[in-house]
């Protein structure tokens, strides 16, 4: 299944022009990548080159100020390309699009932070933590931020940092006491007892290098307390997190690429031609299209919904709900694929054992299935108790 069918402007077409160029060196890169556990820097360097990690800025920042739907397109292009590239830089544009959508932080400083991201400046959230899972589930964290004359102080140690190695700015959470809530603090990669831990030894997703972030009374300025939240940030209706499906998708269509390719190439002597005419192998290739198309067109459409204000307020869980389906579907995609190609899709040397892996990590990224499911029960429960 294509996606050309959700290509709808020329920004999208001259993006999508622009990345296809790059698509034979990103995939070239995705087995050493992966049998390394090393980080595509080169494809991310690319990237910023490309100004492709200003899109997400506005362009009353001087961005490119790029919608939801452009994002979910591009990303899942970029991680069709290579899964590590993919969700490593979808993590940059989703946390620049929510800042400045929703003007999280004043505005003098997000001026100040956009020159940096036309600059290069590549920027993440450090949120999770070993002791308090994921952050959407509303676990206090356990870096602390401490007054000390007119700085802020900051020790603790954070997990998943992807894209680590060449982050510029960190944006951590930590608990302020004074303040009874969890303060956000942008932090410079440069910044004195700040240091990575190389924790990272996963099977999927390996070169996102994702490893421990270590801060040892790291002083940061009153300026870089830039926001404070009283909840759980995962409360919120934020359609950027959408990069996340993106990924999954982009990795899903190049499993099926892969199973059919070979379907139409693979002729056993057994056969008078490939097995692509045989009837079990039809049957699979229309399962992964069928599911293909069931997630491609859930996610573009709650794309859509949330870019259109007067839907947007409507929404509930249809920003979980499409990260659930997706990331399942995928794993569905990928699976079929194999059986489809069989016992060569288990060589080292093929694809589709990487992204079985990669695939399987989006089960672990927020929101967790558990918590999508619960919600939706909640939320269904809720509304019809209030008739």
């Amino acid at each position: 299944m294509s996606k050309d069918l959700f290509i709808k402007t020329d920004t999208q077409r001259e993006w999508l022009e622009k990345l296809l160029k790059h698509e034979k060196a990103f995939k070239s890169h995705s087995k050493e990548v992966d049998e390394k556990s090393k980080f595509p820097k080169e494809n991310v360097k690319a990237l910023v080159d490309m100004g492709y990690t200003k899109l997400t800025l506005p362009t009353e920042y001087g961005g490119g100020g790029v919608s939801v739907t452009d994002m979910v397109l591009l990303q899942e292009t970029i991680s069709s390309f290579d899964s590590t590239t993919g969700l490593a830089i979808g993590w940059h544009q989703g946390v620049v699009g929510e800042l400045y959508e929703k003007k999280l932080w004043k505005e003098d400083k997000l001026h100040t932070f956009a020159k940096e991201v036309l600059n290069g400046a590549l920027v993440n959230r450090a949120v999770s933590e070993a002791q308090t899972g994921s952050p959407t589930r509303g676990g206090r964290p356990g870096t602390n931020a401490v007054k000390r004359e007119d700085k802020w102080v900051i020790s603790g140690q954070k997990n998943f940092t992807t894209m680590s190695p060449v982050l510029t700015h960190f944006l951590v959470s930590a608990w302020v006491e004074e303040k009874q809530g969890i303060g956000f603090f942008l932090i410079d990669r440069e910044s004195k007892g700040l240091s990575i831990k190389e924790t990272w030894d996963v099977i999927a997703m390996r070169g996102t290098e994702s490893h421990d972030l270590v801060l040892d009374n790291v002083e940061v300025t009153d300026e870089n307390f830039v926001e404070l939240n009283q909840g759980p940030r995962g409360n919120n209706v934020n359609g950027w997190i959408l990069h996340i499906p993106a990924c999954y998708l982009g990795i899903a269509q190049s499993a099926r690429d892969y199973a059919v390719n070979f379907a139409i190439e693979h002729s056993p002597n057994s056969l008078n031609g490939s097995i692509s005419q045989l009837p079990n192998v039809q049957s699979l290739i229309g399962q992964i299209d069928l599911e293909l198309m069931k997630a491609r067109h859930f996610l573009y459409s709650v794309a859509e919904a949330y870019e259109d204000d007067s839907r947007r307020n409507h929404l509930t869980n249809e920003l979980a709900a499409a990260k659930h389906i997706v990331t399942n579907s995928a794993i569905t995609i990928v699976d079929k694929a194999m059986r489809l190609v069989g016992a060569k899709s288990l060589q080292l040397s093929n694809p589709l054992q990487r992204y079985y892996r990669d695939v399987r990590a989006g089960l672990h990224n927020p929101p967790m299935d558990d918590m999508t499911i619960s919600k939706l029960a909640q939320t269904a429960i809720k509304e019809a108790e209030s008739k």
